[in-house]
């Protein structure tokens, strides 16, 4: 029987849990334009706004390099910018020189003696980090994005020794990553090629995450088709596909493709669009500024994608927050973002009449019918939340379970009721 004796003491509030020193190293970061950089970038600003102490650690964007101040997505950040070099094979990467970075880690561990180092890759900064941070028992976690068979695009090995050396790279990334309490890459496909390719066990599936309130959509009228393609303009995106999709598309849809982004294979294909004859049909943006990328997915009646390297696609996302059907290749993470036929469809990789034919039916769709696949895409993309992921990898920072979010959704569909 409970007492009524008097009143009952007010029982304490939970203990507020003490902000973090992060230390997060990343081989590529803003002012780079991809997806990991654009991740690292969104994960860093969410985190001190969440009032944790946040030090980057990536490559100089230019000869300048030091420690300073640095502002990105509206949230202040430390930055320490490592003296880098340009591959020039490449059309923007610089890299830290990878004989310095443990001298760098060492340096930068002792002065900010973080509660934990979360690396974004293992190519040179990360190797550095993780190498020294196991050295002083701080605890650290690893995300992988990189895919060594993309990275060897832009070097000029022969391709008969290309095989060789990405096994050897898989290898050295087992290494850094054995170091890591917790290792985790953007999706469940993804950690899955991962586990495979390194021989890792329990590597955690967690979304890159997006803000879904910065998008926005667009239910009104189309006033004409217009494709849209968003990433880095290189090999291993597979535009050249896209481009013949266009061509092949029948010439009453009066379809426009846009292009967004930068890359070394720019100048190849705005000639193979005058070689095509859809010079007129397609136009080469480049760089553009965030308002008008965001503007461009709201303009847009298709979002096209057909890389076949995308371990989640941070374009794909913002293009399903801004109410967009996608049209995807079957291949690596993108089936995990694009539920065929019901917000768009997923081709056959490389073949450009299979895309030509999903693209033209989702383009040939009357307005409620196109709606429907819109309203599919805001509904699959909610279940990444940014706030999520940043929950997520702040109890991983502690040492604190978690549940991956990809398994408990299988498990959710598996289990009977």
């Amino acid at each position: 029987m409970p007492d009524s004796s008097g009143p009952h003491p007010t029982p304490p509030a939970p203990a507020a849990k003490k902000p973090l020193t992060i230390v997060m190293g990343c081989d590529t970061f803003a002012p780079d334009v991809n997806g990991a950089a654009r991740f690292a970038e969104r994960l860093a600003a969410g985190l001190v706004e969440r009032g944790h102490d946040v030090h980057i650690v990536a490559p100089a964007a230019s000869r300048k390099h030091g420690t300073w101040t640095e502002e990105h997505e509206g949230q202040k950040m430390t930055v320490h910018r490592l003296r880098s070099w340009r591959w020039y094979p490449h059309d923007w990467l610089r890299f830290a020189l990878p004989w310095t970075s443990k001298a760098n880690a060492r340096r930068i561990l002792d002065e900010v003696k973080p509660d934990v180092v979360h690396f974004q890759s293992h190519i040179v900064v990360g190797r550095g980090l993780a190498f020294e941070a196991q050295k002083r028992g701080i605890r650290i976690i690893a995300t992988n994005h990189v895919m060594p068979e993309n990275i060897m695009e832009f070097t000029v090995i022969p391709k008969f020794l290309q095989k060789v050396l990405i096994a050897v790279e898989w290898r050295d990334a087992r290494r850094s990553f054995d170091r890591a309490e917790a290792v985790t890459t953007p999706t469940r496909r993804a950690a899955d090629f991962l586990e495979k390719a390194t021989g890792l066990r329990g590597v955690h599936a967690i979304s890159c995450g997006i803000d879904a309130g910065n998008y926005t959509p667009d239910f009104s009228p189309r006033s004409g088709n217009r494709i849209l393609f968003v990433g880095r303009v290189t090999g291993e995106k597979h535009i050249d596909v896209l481009l013949n999709a266009v061509k092949l598309l029948p010439a009453d849809l009066d379809a426009r493709l846009q292009i967004v982004g930068g890359g070394d294979q720019l100048k190849n294909l705005q000639a193979m669009a005058e070689t095509l004859g859809i010079a007129d049909r397609v136009e080469f943006l480049g760089y553009v500024s965030d308002e008008e990328l965001r503007q461009a997915y709201t303009r847009a009646t298709v979002f096209a994608m057909p890389s076949i390297a995308e371990l989640q696609s941070i374009a794909t996302m913002e293009a399903m927050a801004s109410g967009l059907p996608v049209v995807a290749a079957n291949a690596m993470a993108l089936p995990h973002l694009v539920h065929d036929g019901e917000n768009g469809h997923l081709f056959r990789p490389g073949d450009a009449q299979d895309l030509a034919d999903k693209l033209e039916s989702v383009l040939s769709l009357p307005q409620d019918e196109l709606d429907v696949l819109k309203r599919a895409s805001l509904r699959i993309v909610a279940a990444h939340d940014i706030q999520s992921t940043i929950s997520t990898f702040e109890s991983l920072y502690r040492g604190e379970p978690v549940a991956d979010p990809e398994t408990e959704a299988a498990s959710r569909v598996a289990s009977p009721e």
